[in-house]
């Protein structure tokens, strides 16, 4: 495990330390839905960050993570719901 340098991140109501913690892979599906209207949604979460709380577990012992993440999102329509060109 490699030594990073502590990171502030805010936890619940309250600022606390941690550790940033890396990743080696990733695997990110699209969520689809099908709306009433004939629009189809994709979106996905993309987590930006990982970092482990120090000193914080859950009930069962694992540790806990703050995850910054962003939405990506898409969306097809109709014609008849597109302004006009």
């Amino acid at each position: 495990m490699v030594d990073r340098p502590k990171k502030r991140v805010r936890y619940g109501d309250r600022e606390v330390e941690g550790t940033p913690v890396s990743t080696t892979s990733t695997s990110e599906h699209w969520n689809q839905y099908f709306l009433e209207d004939g629009s189809i949604i994709r979106m996905k979460l993309v987590a930006t960050e990982f970092v482990r709380i120090d000193g914080e577990h859950d009930p069962d012992g694992n540790p806990v993570y703050v995850v910054r993440s962003t939405n990506v999102l898409t969306v097809e329509s109709p014609e008849e719901l597109k302004r006009p060109k």
